[in-house]
């Protein structure tokens, strides 16, 4: 819950104020609440009690000389050097510690924030969406559950700024920070308890609750339309697959559709190309990209945008049975291409195939396909950056910038006909899934690639950022709900196209 209030001191546990590096003792607030605590925070910062240095939170108790009971100081840095990214990490820091003091209300001081770069409804947004993500708590499955621990739930703004315009953010941080906690709930799922019918249940609930149109196909749904790709990585498991798909129309007629394509694999054996021991554990969260999208979803469905957006997750599990598919099967995708299997660990970009298939026959204009799809993502960026592949230079860059702006950096790999030739190198099939380990990531990108044909389109390797190995800023330790935030911002910022092909019914 958000408050407001325009007097700077109140009976209360908590007030927050920014202190930057720069003229810090000179700012307004600061020197109202010095007069209160009788000069005292000058010794503070002459003691190296009370710092101005980025991140830096200082607790200060005023000891019955102001109202409220502290004052946690955050400090900014150096005001020219501050971002919104920046200024989002500061607060989770600050929500971090204000749940570990157990605190449930505080109140911040939003003039001690202001830059000239940063307005009132940018902080907002970016103190909502910190608030919702830093102290995210997973849910486990002991016995024997720890007691969860208390969270910030009710923030009071301390400002003279519109109230109304102030809402609109702060309900546009809110909606961001529950699609990635969203995201990060499924991705933590183990893989008994997430199916792809599962999936496919928490799709319906999401659309019924924004409003969506929905459409889950089955297998016999599948096997009619010819979705060889997608059933030959599900041909080992006794789960059925799903091809869960959800409509978001918010123009008046169904054009210029944004396909959100996430692959949905719920559990990644490797299939006969097995994986190791050691690079089993984990594979639950080879939905990522399913995730990021459903997130994605989520945000939107609370903001409700004025665009067309279709999400199509393709959802298997990839395990070994008798039946399950081989290296050196030969399938038909939806798309009729036909595909030479040498490696059913990369079984991915085939359930990427039919989705991206699947999301053209559905009248989507523009692509982005999500997912963890390559370990080569990791090797080449590590976890800090997502990897990228388009085939329209602008397409990308209105998502990489999209990243930038909500603190989920990308970068851009190659991809040209010497890549292209790579997949198209068969002697049995129009292409082959794994042609070699050399530029592994891009491999997997360009064969994703020779679905998305000629429409605009941007692939993203989350492989890497969609779990993080410690606790951060902005999260605990665990699934990251990456790019579910690029994907809604993209949804947001970005401009329709006008797109005059004749295209067939929504639903087939």
């Amino acid at each position: 819950m958000f408050l407001f209030r325009k007097t700077l001191f109140a009976e209360e546990d908590a007030l927050v104020v920014g202190l930057f590096q720069e003229n810090g003792q000179e700012q307004s607030i600061y020197q109202q609440i010095n007069q209160k605590l009788d000069g005292s925070l000058d010794d503070y910062i002459k003691d190296g009690d009370l710092s101005h240095g980025f991140k830096q939170i200082s607790k200060v108790y005023t000891l019955g000389r102001a109202e409220v009971k502290r004052i946690y100081f955050v400090g900014l840095g150096k005001r020219d050097k501050l971002t919104s990214v920046k200024m989002k990490q500061a607060f989770g820091k600050l929500f971090k510690q204000l749940q570990k003091d157990g605190l449930t209300q505080a109140s911040v001081a939003i003039e001690s924030f202001r830059t000239a770069e940063i307005h009132d409804g940018e902080l907002a947004e970016v103190i909502s969406e910190a608030m919702i993500t830093a102290s995210y708590q997973f849910a486990d499955y002991k016995t024997r559950p720890a007691t969860p621990a208390k969270v910030v739930d009710t923030l009071t703004l301390v400002t003279d700024s519109d109230q109304e315009e102030l809402n609109a953010s702060l309900k546009k941080g809110y909606s961001f920070g529950i699609g990635v906690n969203t995201a990060r709930h499924l991705v933590q799922l183990p893989a008994n308890l997430l199916t792809s019918t599962d999936m496919a249940e928490f799709a319906l609930s999401l659309a019924k609750e924004h409003g969506f149109e929905a459409h889950i196909l089955d297998k016999a749904e599948m096997e009619q339309l010819g979705m060889g790709a997608l059933l030959a990585v599900n041909q080992g498991s006794h789960e059925p697959p799903k091809m869960i798909v959800l409509k978001y129309q918010g123009l008046d007629e169904w054009k210029d559709a944004v396909g959100l394509v996430g692959k949905g694999i719920t559990y990644d054996t490797g299939g006969y190309s097995i994986k190791s021991k050691a690079g089993m554990p984990g594979m639950k969260g080879d939905m990522g990209g399913a995730a990021a999208v459903l997130g994605a979803m989520d945000t939107i469905g609370r903001l409700k945008p004025k665009k067309n957006v279709l999400a199509v997750i393709p959802s298997s599990d990839n395990m070994i049975s008798g039946a399950a598919f081989k290296p050196d099967d030969v399938i038909t995708s939806l798309s009729g291409k036909t595909i030479e299997v040498l490696n059913t660990d990369a079984e991915g970009r085939l359930a990427l195939a039919d989705g991206i298939t699947y999301a053209k026959m559905n009248q989507a204009t523009t692509l982005i396909d999500v997912a963890t799809l390559t370990g080569g993502v990791v090797t080449a960026l590590g976890s800090w950056m997502t990897g990228a592949m388009t085939n329209d230079e602008s397409l990308l860059s209105a998502v990489i910038e999209n990243g930038k702006r909500v603190g989920e950096p990308i970068w851009q790999l190659p991809y040209n006909e010497d890549y292209q030739a790579q997949v198209r190198a068969s002697e049995m099939a129009d292409l082959n899934n794994s042609p070699t380990r050399k530029a592994h990531p891009i491999m997997g990108g360009a064969f994703v690639g020779e679905f998305a044909e000629d429409t605009p389109w941007v692939h993203l390797d989350i492989a890497g950022t969609s779990v993080s190995e410690k606790a951060h800023d902005l999260g605990p330790k665990g699934p990251t709900g990456v790019m579910s935030r690029t994907l809604a911002s993209f949804i947001l910022n970005s401009n329709s196209k006008k797109d005059e092909r004749n295209r067939s019914s929504f639903f087939h």
